[in-house]
């Protein structure tokens, strides 16, 4: 679905916006404010990164995650940010080397294929490295990024606080609307079904208490968008029974 960037009306009547602060706590990334999500390093990393990005909405996830991680970050100053954002960058490229018909039952539920889960973690941190190259990312900390790419997945437990906060942003994704609204389509779930499936896969799987805070926000929005009251609003049928 479009995300809605303009008001389709103006219920109050007057001009309001010039009294809209420029910046606001927990806002980043505005190009009305000059703050653009990518810039510096990351701006080189994208493009290259992008390209291998085009299987199962990786480019739209990648993009939200680095987004969570980068709220996480704020909850974690000793964190290195500079190993953190390539990392969740980069941490889904390896897909682009599972075969297409495939990647899905990688993560399908009631199966499941470790073997492809390795394959892109492996691939990832190949591809990585060129990149990270090209980018101007200094050796050491190319190598700390790399090896949090290889093995995001399937490392039952965190190998840095940097490490953790990309394992984390990776899975909150699942909670949120876009992350929702991809899971119902990967499976042909409804709604519930794909709500209830990620919250199986993320909340008892999260290292870090801001992130565990947040995925229990998301999932409460989600619950209340399935409540049957929120349902008749939609269709306007809200007044008191005949």
């Amino acid at each position: 679905m479009a995300l809605k960037r303009t008001a389709a009306v103006n219920h109050v009547g007057r001009e309001v916006a010039s009294s809209i602060p420029a910046e606001a706590d927990g806002v980043f990334g505005l190009a009305e404010t000059g703050d653009h999500g990518l810039d510096g390093e990351l701006s080189r990393i994208w493009p290259r990164a992008v390209v291998h990005l085009g299987v199962r909405s990786n480019d739209a996830h990648t993009l939200y995650a680095v987004a969570i991680a980068r709220s996480l970050l704020a909850a974690h100053p000793g964190a290195e940010a500079g190993v953190v954002l390539p990392a969740i960058m980069l941490h889904d490229i390896g897909w682009s080397r599972v075969p297409a018909a495939e990647v899905l039952e990688a993560i399908a539920p009631g199966g499941g294929r470790p073997d492809l889960v390795l394959l892109h973690e492996k691939e990832g941190a190949r591809l990585a490295e060129g990149i990270l190259a090209e980018a101007g990312v200094p050796p050491e900390r190319a190598a700390r990024i790399v090896e949090i790419i290889d093995g995001h997945d399937s490392r039952r437990e965190a190998i840095s606080v940097e490490d953790a906060i990309v394992k984390d942003a990776d899975k909150v994704w699942r909670l949120t609307p876009h992350g929702i609204d991809t899971v119902m389509d990967w499976f042909g779930l409804d709604r519930g079904q794909a709500l209830r499936l990620c919250s199986s896969r993320v909340h008892a799987h999260l290292f870090t208490d801001a992130a565990k805070a947040l995925a229990r926000g998301l999932a409460a929005i989600e619950s209340a968008n399935l409540w049957p009251e929120r349902a008749a609003l939609e269709l306007g049928d809200v007044g008191p029974a005949a």
